[in-house]
């Protein structure tokens, strides 16, 4: 018998339409474009390891935590915090690569740490030892020496330094820029964002120029307790805080924001620690958090696996066991430019803790900020190991382009057929893998799902091998042209095959 999955084609919005894609990348992380799945599936696919990029190794490192890796002026900036007991400070430090498989640890000359003056530890304007959230200012006419971006927040009842320590008083954020990425400035003039949401800023803060959007995005961490004045039914941690979640901002200007707005999920909650939001660089109208899960209380390790292991404790805690009560991992969650929800097509891991009982420690696997393009086919991004352990390192991960998800057909076949929709261009190109013994063929359909005479399936060449980029031809060939600018829909007929992505082009524009 055939297993049906229908996908009831309705937008983020919830509204009945016909879809209009025009010329964008279309990848198979949600259900937007998918009206039908006869015994084909979406496929949540796993990232694979690069190896180490850069480990704890200088005597002014001893409790750490990965930010972000960017990309500025032809050089990967990755950024990591770290502080030694005794201290009462973060500090941000930075290693740089030319091609993030071998990474240096600059000295900067600037910040004196721990008796060393040659330290890569950033510095504000001042000299002073810096800590942020940094970001790339990709906006279109931001000077050079302005694109290297970073938040800290400021605490408006002047009692605390940090979110944390005084969770429930407004919070501003005050914006730096960097020309080098080492010293940083307070930019002129400040955003004029304060949130009064709970908990605000304490951690994962992700903010980007949208070009879907035409405008800055902000997403930022609080605690989902004061909604309505109380704590949500089954929210609560083990505090009865509520549970940690996200909210969205943006501005036209990067002065002004929108009033805040907790995003949205229509599947069972988990907290979420950072998010990492980001546009996708193939398909930037579609938003992709490798977000890390927090398991608060959920204890993996006995007391023989953490004696055994000799793991150590955080040197910031008062209680030497902490680490071992809770467990983290990366899930992913995407969204939609404009849109105050996650989509949580995919509720198993993205990122998994893995081997040895290091990573079966609290706040450990969290994703960094950044997934970036490595090489032709593949793309990349960091996950940060061994949470303030003497062994913390940051692992580098890859994932073939698009390759978050597919739709995915067995041996014995399968069918996915799309929402109606209208796109522009000549020629459709998919990313796709099949096996040996594995196809791929695709039909063309009018709105109501006749078949398109001279655009069926009889008439389509089997789709054999694995390809980023793949043109799909019928017998007279792949000019699509006639089609375009009117409703329609594809049928792919699949045997053991992946479909990745799909995307209309003109046949003069270059691939990619």
């Amino acid at each position: 018998m055939s297993e049906y999955i229908f996908c009831n084609g309705k937008d983020q919005m919830g509204m009945n339409k016909v879809l209009h894609i025009g010329n964008r990348r279309e990848l198979f992380v949600d259900y937007v474009l998918i009206d039908r799945l006869e015994n084909t599936r979406l496929t949540l696919h796993e990232p694979v390891s690069a190896g180490v990029a850069i480990k704890m190794d200088k005597p002014w490192e001893e409790t750490q935590y990965s930010l972000a890796v960017i990309r500025h002026c032809n050089r990967y900036l990755l950024y990591y915090g770290t502080t030694r007991a005794g201290e009462d400070n973060f500090v941000m430090c930075v290693a740089i690569s030319d091609d993030c498989v071998t990474w240096r640890k600059p000295a900067l000359g600037i910040v004196e740490r721990a008796g060393h003056r040659d330290t890569n530890v950033t510095a504000d304007e001042n000299g002073q030892p810096f800590y942020a959230i940094p970001w790339h200012d990709n906006r279109p006419g931001v000077p050079e020496n302005e694109q290297i971006k970073a938040i800290t927040t400021h605490v408006l009842s002047g009692r605390a330094h940090t979110a944390s320590h005084d969770p429930n008083t407004p919070k501003r954020i005050v914006l730096w820029a960097s020309a080098d990425g080492f010293t940083f400035r307070k930019v002129v003039p400040q955003p004029d964002f304060v949130s009064s949401l709970n908990n605000s800023f304490d951690g994962g803060l992700s903010m980007f120029w949208s070009e879907a959007e035409q405008a800055y995005v902000f997403y930022y961490r609080f605690f989902e307790n004061n909604l309505n004045g109380g704590v949500i039914p089954g929210a609560e941690d083990k505090f009865g805080r509520g549970w940690r979640s996200v909210a969205r901002t943006t501005s036209k200007d990067m002065l002004q924001w929108t009033d805040p707005v907790p995003m949205a999920f229509d599947t069972p909650r988990e907290q979420f620690y950072t998010n990492q939001t980001e546009p996708y660089f193939r398909a930037p109208h579609i938003y992709v958090a490798p977000a890390a899960r927090f398991m608060e209380g959920r204890r993996a390790l006995s007391d023989a696996q953490v004696k055994a292991a000799g793991l150590k404790r955080d040197p910031f805690e008062r209680n030497p066991e902490w680490l071992w009560h809770d467990c983290s991992d990366g899930v992913l969650l995407t969204s939609r430019a404009g849109s105050a929800k996650y989509d949580r097509t995919f509720m198993e891991a993205f990122v998994r803790p893995g081997l040895g009982v290091e990573n079966w420690t609290s706040r450990t696997n969290y994703p960094l900020t950044g997934i970036l393009p490595s090489g032709a086919n593949h793309m990349m991004l960091f996950v940060n190991r061994h949470f303030v352990q003497e062994s913390w390192y940051v692992e580098r991960l890859l994932l073939r382009l698009d390759g978050f998800a597919s739709v995915t057909a067995p041996w014995y076949g399968g069918e996915m057929i799309t929402r109606p929709f209208i796109f522009s261009g000549r020629e459709l190109e998919i990313n796709y893998r099949t096996s040996a013994a594995g196809s791929i063929k695709v039909e063309i359909q009018e709105e109501d799902g006749t078949p398109v005479k001279g655009y069926t399936l009889d008439v389509c060449p089997e789709i054999i091998g694995d390809e980023i980029t793949r043109t799909v031809v019928w017998r007279q060939g792949p000019d699509l042209q006639q089609l375009s600018d009117r409703p329609v829909r594809l049928r792919f007929a699949m045997r053991d095959a992946d479909l990745f992505s799909l995307q209309f082009r003109d046949s003069s524009l270059g691939r990619g």
